[in-house]
């Protein structure tokens, strides 16, 4: 209310918050209670650049609004539409039955609305549309869309499979984890920072993990930030 919208802190009926990982938990709004919140928790090590960050929002967000009522949304229940044969992994299948391993696909809020608005702007229903819509940023991903359901996703198990992204790799070859493990002494802490946070785009130019940056660089001839450009749009049009 500082900023003008409101006048009154008491003008707030209720607050909405993205979350990013619901598992197959969650499929819909969901009104956070204690309970609620105790099953997010257990996500957050499948989510780690976000889940934190989005339950401390709403532990703070409570803190402040306690008498109005909270509601959340998944990334993740837009692909629950998914059919197995596009979620599942070539492993063993008791890790699913143990840990529900599987690809869940994240992004899912966005995929919605760019699906609906292409549906829009098509005079289609949203029923009736099918297409691919891509959302493109320092996260990435891609979806297939059939008669307004996500039928597959480039994301997985966690944000980090899919597509080149701002400091994640992306696909890699399962392999190389075990390489770098074994040959170059990579912790797993350590390989979970690098993966996350040292790889894609940052991590192939050496620069930034910002496309302007990287656009001003390779037009001064910088060769890695060229490189790490056409690997990005190359990534995006293989999937």
């Amino acid at each position: 209310y500082q900023c003008g919208v409101i006048q009154s802190p008491e003008e707030i009926d209720a607050l909405g918050h993205r979350v990013v990982h619901g598992g197959e938990e969650f499929v819909n709004p969901t009104e956070i209670n204690d309970e609620v919140i105790t099953k997010l928790e257990k996500f957050s090590h499948l989510a780690p650049l976000h889940n934190p960050a989005n339950l401390a929002g709403i532990y703070a967000a409570r803190k402040l609004f306690p008498n109005v009522p909270h509601v959340a949304i998944f990334d993740t229940a837009f692909h629950q539409t998914i059919p197995p044969y596009a979620f599942f992994y070539g492993i063993p299948y008791r890790f699913y039955e143990q840990f529900r391993i599987r690809r869940y696909g994240f992004h899912g809020t966005s995929h919605r609305y760019v699906a609906r608005r292409a549906a829009e702007t098509l005079n289609k229903s949203f029923s009736e549309f099918s297409g691919i819509t891509c959302h493109l940023g320092n996260g990435c991903s891609i979806t297939a869309v059939h008669k307004g359901k996500s039928v597959d996703t480039s994301m997985g198990l966690t944000p980090l499979e899919g597509l080149l992204m701002g400091t994640r790799s992306g696909d890699i070859d399962p392999g190389l984890v075990l390489f770098l493990t074994q040959e170059a002494g990579v912790s797993l802490e350590e390989m979970d920072f690098l993966l996350n946070k040292q790889s894609g785009l940052l991590g192939i130019s050496g620069i930034s993990n910002d496309v302007r940056i990287l656009w001003e660089a390779a037009d001064k001839g910088n060769q890695r930030a060229k490189l790490a450009l056409e690997i990005f749009a190359y990534r995006v049009k293989k999937y």
